[in-house]
């Protein structure tokens, strides 16, 4: 069933855990919510024994079958029969479910700050999820009825895959089937070669396939934290792939890897070297002009472009595409957000530092924690319980391909955060000039995600205030990467829009019309007005210049 718009904000505020996973929880945080539950208990016994009398209630009336508490149909945890048929299950069950609701009751009952509210719901979620029935052999009958059906081979499969992922990642348990995927074999496969590198990046170009292309070429910026090949995955669902189709000249960044000896490159460094490939794209294309695209933290430092473009009079950049992005983040754009404390921020600065990288793993397992039970106990349960193989599934398998920060990149990104340097009324200075967005006057179109747990689309609503050009935003109907990876042809495709932009996003919400296909349409009628004429394909990549250095995807990317 389609999802109405007025649906969509109560979705997208209880989905939303994290907007600084660049910082994380840290443990003391943890431990000192749960000391102000204790506290508040002790100090509040009226409305603690108001919710335990709740629980021995409901739990007698589990005890003689007459309790009505059910799980969220939506909970796909709870699928199965036995939940509903087996009275010892359906009783446990129903214990969990009173005695997280009670939990749930006290805290929005008990007489604390809103934060702390937030923080000690935050803290229960965990807590709950982690003792799920779900979460243990004898709790899941799934889990039961696959060790009855093998003989006992389930649970010696799941110690095999637990014993795998304690060696090999982290004692995580792992989320997707690496062995069928193979970077520039069957995954990231666009014909196109590097025709730029230096210790940084490689910039691609990539292979027209039409006889005509559009004279203003697009350059993709992606973040840091992650690998340019999301832009590449399978041909069905990239975005290299459809704007190649579309008659668009295609240039792609792909940054290295850094290492400890990297640990100085900060957003100024990241910046200089998208000015270098603007340069060189207007070289290979002799043309005045580029369009760009950033998404994420690589719509940050997009952004810092801009600005710096915009500093020095330079009208190099046409138009932007933004994706995904909080150039404004705040702490109380989710629960999480409320554990970033500025002694938070300067642990994780230390932190990183004293390695000279934030490493890829590490926060890999900081993003996981944002959403555990999608995250963790979800193959939890598939890999060790139900002794099976995580899925072979490109996007994972791309998620799983982690990269480092180096510690400089990461303090500018915890500095931009703690001092929010984006809004107008700071005085930020950058590269030798102010920060003001607003001087950025180009057309932009932007797009959030309305699960995105990431970058919270009411938080990626804000940058519209921000710039101040003529602006196109549109929310797709699914998560952080899901949202891009949204061709034409999927059925579930879905998008809204609202040409009005009124200051509140629920309000935007309330106005936007649903669209039932992929907002890449959208975007490519919007992208080919703003590209200028058609001109005949080059017959070959590069220039004498910048010949190709090497195929696609380059060598960066495995690194």
């Amino acid at each position: 069933m389609a999802r109405k718009p007025s649906d969509i904000s109560n979705t997208a505020s209880q989905t939303t855990t994290a907007v600084n996973s660049l910082v994380g929880v840290r443990r003391s945080d943890f431990v000192k919510s749960l000391g102000v539950l204790v506290k508040t208990a002790a100090a509040q016994p009226i409305p603690f024994a108001k919710h335990v009398g709740a629980y021995a209630k409901e739990l007698v009336d589990i005890t003689k079958g007459t309790s009505d508490l059910a799980p969220d149909p939506r909970d796909r945890r709870f699928k199965d029969p036995t939940w509903t048929y087996n009275p010892i299950y359906k009783r446990g069950l129903q214990s969990w479910m009173a005695m997280r609701r009670e939990l749930k009751g006290w805290i929005e009952d008990a007489r604390i700050s809103t934060p702390d509210k937030a923080r000690a719901n935050y803290v229960l979620d965990i807590m709950a999820d982690t003792l799920a029935p779900t979460n243990t052999l004898l709790g899941n009958p799934a889990a039961m009825k696959r060790f009855y059906e093998s003989g006992g081979q389930s649970v010696l499969k799941g110690l095999k895959n637990a014993y795998d992922d304690l060696r090999n990642n982290g004692g995580m348990p792992s989320m997707v089937d690496k062995r069928p995927f193979k970077i520039g074999e069957n995954i990231a496969i666009s014909k196109g070669a590097v025709v730029y590198k230096d210790e940084m990046i490689e910039l691609l170009q990539y292979e027209p396939s039409t006889p005509e292309v559009r004279k203003i070429p697009i350059i993709i910026v992606p973040p840091q934290i992650n690998k340019f090949y999301a832009n590449d995955l399978c041909p069905d669902k990239s975005i290299i792939r459809f704007l190649t189709a579309c008659g668009y000249q295609v240039f792609a960044v792909s940054w290295r890897n850094p290492g400890r000896q990297h640990c100085h490159w900060g957003l100024e460094a990241y910046v200089r070297e998208l000015i270098e490939a603007v340069g060189v794209t207007k070289k290979i294309t002799r043309s005045s002009r580029v369009n760009v695209i950033g998404a994420c933290s690589g719509g940050t430092t997009m952004a810092l472009l801009l600005n710096e473009l915009a500093a020095r009079g330079d009208d190099s950049v046409n138009c932007y595409s933004l994706f995904v992005s909080v150039l404004d983040g705040k702490k109380s754009d989710s629960e999480v957000g409320l554990f970033v404390t500025d002694a938070a921020i300067e642990a994780s600065r230390a932190h990183s530092k004293r390695k000279g990288v934030l490493d890829g793993d590490e926060l890999g397992r900081m993003f996981a924690w944002m959403r555990p039970n999608d995250l963790i106990w979800n193959y939890v349960v598939n890999n060790y319980l139900l002794g099976n193989d995580p899925p072979p599934y490109d996007v994972l398998f791309w998620n799983a391909d982690t990269t480092n920060l180096p510690a400089q990149l990461h303090s500018d990104y915890l500095d931009i955060f703690k001092e929010r340097s984006f809004r107008p009324d700071r005085t930020t200075e950058f590269m030798g000039h102010m920060v003001d967005l607003s001087n950025v006057t180009q057309d932009g179109f932007m797009v959030a995600g309305v699960t995105d747990h990431i970058t919270p689309w009411m938080a990626c609503y804000r940058n519209i205030r921000l710039l101040g050009g003529e602006i196109d935003f549109v929310l797709s109907n699914s998560g952080h990467i899901q949202s891009l990876l949204n061709p034409p042809g999927n059925p579930k495709a879905r998008y809204f829009s609202n040409a009005d932009h009124p200051p509140k996003a629920t309000d935007w919400l309330k106005g936007a019309q649903t669209h039932d296909e992929s907002w890449w349409l959208r975007w490519d009628k919007w992208l080919s007005e703003r590209s200028g004429e058609m001109k005949a394909a080059p017959k070959s990549l590069g220039n004498k210049a910048h010949p190709p250095i090497s195929q696609a995807p380059g060598e960066y990317v495995f690194t």
